[in-house]
């Protein structure tokens, strides 16, 4: 089981940025961080198969929780 993130590329002002993202992407690897697979360009978009994690992406979590700062600080240290 994968997950699959598209990224309109028409949309996006700086290409060379999701770029950088993927080669920083492709270089690490570590148990607390989603695994980048593979990508693929498929017409003006660019998909990125990465490793499946249940319970949404981080940013939708984020929108309905508060973190206090030492949370966070716990969490970037991870």
């Amino acid at each position: 089981q994968v997950a699959l993130k598209k990224m309109p590329l028409r949309k996006r002002s700086r290409k060379e940025l999701v770029v950088n993202e993927i080669q920083v992407m492709k270089e690490n690897r570590h148990p607390n961080i989603v695994n980048y697979i593979d990508s693929y360009l498929v017409a003006e978009d660019l998909w990125l198969v990465m490793e499946y994690v249940d319970g949404g992406t981080l940013t939708s979590i984020l929108v309905q929780v508060f973190i206090e700062e030492r949370m966070i600080a716990a969490i970037c240290r991870e």
